[in-house]
């Protein structure tokens, strides 16, 4: 791999590396969903500044809830993760597993 591609590879936060864990399980999920779901992880004031950050990277998409007529309130986000999202998941968790494992990853 040459050095040009290694300075693509796109860096993952914790927050972020549970984020996509999250949505690779659910499929898609709301903000405050992924907050409930974390057991305390990942918090009300910074979900969706780490969601904004994480779709600018390409790693979640979002789309607008379709409401109906006589529904009350703003239309929510709705996230999935992305194709690009899934490929990092999986080599952010080869990587960690073989650090959790001791062994090189090269």
């Amino acid at each position: 791999m040459s050095a040009k591609n290694l300075d693509e590879v796109p860096t993952l936060s914790a927050k972020e590396f549970l984020i996509l864990k999250m949505l690779e399980n659910s499929g898609t999920a709301y903000g405050l969903e992924l907050v409930k779901e974390s057991g305390g992880e990942l918090k009300r004031g910074t979900i969706y500044v780490t969601l904004g950050r994480m779709e600018d990277k390409g790693l979640v998409e979002s789309d607008l809830e379709k409401l109906g007529g006589n529904e009350p309130g703003p239309a929510r986000r709705l996230y999935s993760i992305t194709g690009q999202g899934v490929r990092v998941l999986r080599v952010w968790t080869l990587m960690k597993n073989a650090w959790v494992r001791g062994l090189s990853v090269a």
